[in-house]
């Protein structure tokens, strides 16, 4: 694919096609990369994983937490897949890092075969832009 080159101003410096296209990509991601998340809140981001994963024990889905009041995206591939939730235990308050706050949990999980099964995994939720309780993948 042949690129046009357009004309320029006697005695402009003329780029060619991929150095400009080097420049505006550089342009680009530096007007990205100028903006800092919102810290998270620790408070509102304890309560929005108690709701998930209480919602998820009660027999609720993802999507109901999303269209409920506040609004709640949740992922966790186990319930997403059919497992019901038995018992949970949040171990600490998690860590805060940057605009999401990482927190371990127990899951006592009755998956879809009905065998019990217990696991240990780190929750990574966030409060900015919206509430979200995403499982971490290991």
């Amino acid at each position: 694919m042949r690129m046009a080159v357009l004309p320029s101003a006697p005695g402009a410096p003329r780029c060619k096609p991929r150095r400009l296209s080097l420049i505006l990509l550089a342009a680009f991601l530096a007007g990205c990369s100028g903006s800092r998340p919102n810290p998270v809140n620790a408070t509102r981001a304890r309560e929005a994983l108690e709701t998930t994963l209480n919602g998820w024990k009660n027999g609720d889905t993802p999507e109901r937490l999303q269209s409920a009041s506040p609004s709640i995206v949740a992922q966790d591939l186990d319930w997403i897949g059919g497992a019901k939730l038995v018992a949970y235990h949040v171990s600490g308050d998690g860590k805060p890092v940057e605009a999401n706050l990482f927190v371990p949990v127990d899951l006592t999980l009755r998956m879809a075969n009905g065998k019990q099964v217990k696991k240990s995994v780190t929750y990574v939720v966030g409060t900015s832009p919206y509430l979200s309780v995403l499982r971490a993948l290991k």
